[in-house]
């Protein structure tokens, strides 16, 4: 996940494009505004004029009294352009620099640090580069299919598989219209139950509403944790880790199938912790129940998860089998 020269490089021609393709918008809605309202252009022109007499006058910062009639001109120009939109049935900031990301004016950047538009085009390349898209495509909820859940009620009074699923994913829907909320996930059961396909369709709900998103194993999670736990100067941490602690949604996948010693639950313990404290939302899917993360990550993990989570248990027959099973002649 880490960004090579080529990535950054390809990110940086997606901004030049973006201010460009911009630039000729707000182009063409001047010569529309010229085209439909004459006066427009010299109310510009006057501007201009007006402006480069204050530039003037702030570097010999001799005349207040100018300086000061100069901006209440400009400003009262700017009052007479909105209102001539208005009056012609356009929006008052139609003539206003257009910006796909207003915040950092489609730079990638606020002053030195990266901008968040700048992050979710790295997690929307990792995914390009990784085949992830190609994954998202499949894995939505638009190819949701309760079919593969048996309907049939369980012993204890406990809730079909399928009339479970129906509540998980209504579930998943409410947490992806609350986006973002600081609010997290927790989607436990037996292997092949829909817990990666879930997955996999609340990290596309979540990119598609323009969030930053990154999916990891637990395997690769722990693999960036652990590279950089000895690094000392911040500055100099890969973008994949920054992402893990920083982006709006953080997904694991598989918790639990990863090598486990005591150094990786505390660095679990410092990632959960500090997206908490962020107010970042995760989502993490695992086939342990809660006893067994008690046994494998410690009580204070699973505290906190029963805490900050919403737990969401899946159960019924392993989807894979049953799809194998019906390919077979």
């Amino acid at each position: 996940m880490s960004l090579t020269n080529a990535q950054y490089q390809e990110i940086m021609r997606m901004y030049e494009t973006r201010r460009l393709s911009n630039y000729n918008l707000s182009r063409e809605r001047r010569r529309e505004v010229y085209a439909q309202i004459p006066e427009m252009r010299d109310l510009d022109r006057e501007m201009t004029h007006n402006s480069i007499l204050l530039g003037k006058q702030l570097v010999t910062a001799k005349d207040q009294q100018s300086t000061d009639l100069c901006r209440q001109k400009n400003q009262k120009l700017a009052d007479q352009k909105r209102q001539l939109l208005l009056d012609r049935g356009f929006s008052r900031d139609y003539l206003d620099p257009v910006y796909t990301c207003p915040d950092c004016k489609d730079t990638g950047y606020i002053g030195t640090k990266k901008c968040h538009c700048f992050r979710q085009a790295v997690t929307r390349l990792i995914y390009s580069d990784s085949n992830m898209e190609h994954v998202l495509a499949k894995e939505n909820f638009t190819h949701f299919n309760d079919q593969y859940y048996s309907d049939l009620p369980l012993d204890g009074g406990r809730p079909s598989p399928r009339q479970n699923i129906h509540a998980v994913v209504k579930q998943c829907h409410e947490f992806i219209q609350r986006f973002p909320s600081a609010e997290n996930l927790l989607l436990t059961g037996s292997t092949g139950t829909g817990k990666t396909f879930l997955s996999h369709c609340i990290a596309k709900e979540i990119m598609d509403q323009g969030f930053t998103c990154v999916y990891v194993t637990a395997f690769q999670l722990f693999d960036i944790l652990t590279s950089q736990a000895y690094q000392k100067r911040k500055d100099e941490l890969p973008m994949s880790y920054q992402l893990i602690f920083h982006c709006d949604l953080l997904v694991i996948d598989d918790l639990g199938t990863e090598l486990n010693n005591a150094f990786i639950t505390s660095q679990l313990f410092h990632c959960l912790n500090e997206r908490h404290l962020k107010e970042k939302s995760t989502l993490i899917s695992t086939n342990l129940s809660m006893r067994s993360l008690k046994d494998r990550y410690t009580e204070r993990i699973v505290s906190r998860i029963i805490e900050n989570y919403t737990i969401c248990r899946l159960y019924g027959e392993d989807i894979r089998l049953k799809k194998s099973f019906s390919r077979k002649p």
